[in-house]
């Protein structure tokens, strides 16, 4: 009896061990898309000027389809391109029978939302800030709650139209869009 005790406790301490090592950090790809040109897409609010024609200059959303609706032209894509692309796109087809040299420029205005999860005071869907960090999304979200692990959270973001999660530390900065899970901690 009490070597199948012993088994049954080796075998629940190698699956809760086994449990945390399935969990990989975030691959390459995840951190280098911190560094990368931003991608525009849904949700993203564009201030786009078009110089010395002020009945085109105005905010313009990108839609859940990812397109931006623009007087003359009609709809622009916009999703995974930077704003240099679409303020290519843009002065292309404003160039094709509309004005004759088109000066455009695109800034964002509003990026789309963060949304954080899990051990943090109020969960939600928050406003992203250029230069946001995973403590200072927490902070948004109300802070830590008392069951919180202060060390690592879960981020899930879309990378070239994957969607991939990965492991990081609080100090990581966050992009756009991202998913922030933070995970109660074991003791």
């Amino acid at each position: 009896m009490r070597n199948r005790y012993c088994v049954v406790i080796s075998l629940a301490a190698a699956l809760a061990i086994s449990g945390c090592a399935g969990y990989r950090p975030a691959p390459d790809a995840f951190h280098k898309a911190i560094t990368l040109p931003y991608r525009l897409d849904s949700g993203d609010q564009l201030r786009v000027t078009v110089f010395e024609q002020d009945t085109l200059t105005n905010t313009y959303n990108v839609d859940k389809a990812g397109y931006v609706a623009f007087p003359l032209i009609g709809s622009v894509s916009a999703r995974g391109r930077t704003i240099q692309q679409l303020e290519g796109a843009i002065a292309a087809k404003l160039r094709n029978g509309y004005l004759r040299d088109p000066d455009v420029s695109v800034e964002v205005g509003r990026y789309r939302p963060i949304f954080v999860m899990g051990e943090v005071g109020a969960a939600g869907q928050y406003s992203y800030v250029p230069g946001m960090t995973v403590q200072k999304a927490v902070a948004v979200a109300g802070g830590f709650s008392a069951r919180a692990n202060h060390r690592n959270v879960d981020i899930t973001r879309e990378i070239n139209g994957e969607v991939i999660t990965g492991r990081t530390l609080t100090s990581d900065p966050i992009l756009p869009g991202d998913t922030i899970y933070i995970r109660e901690r074991l003791f």
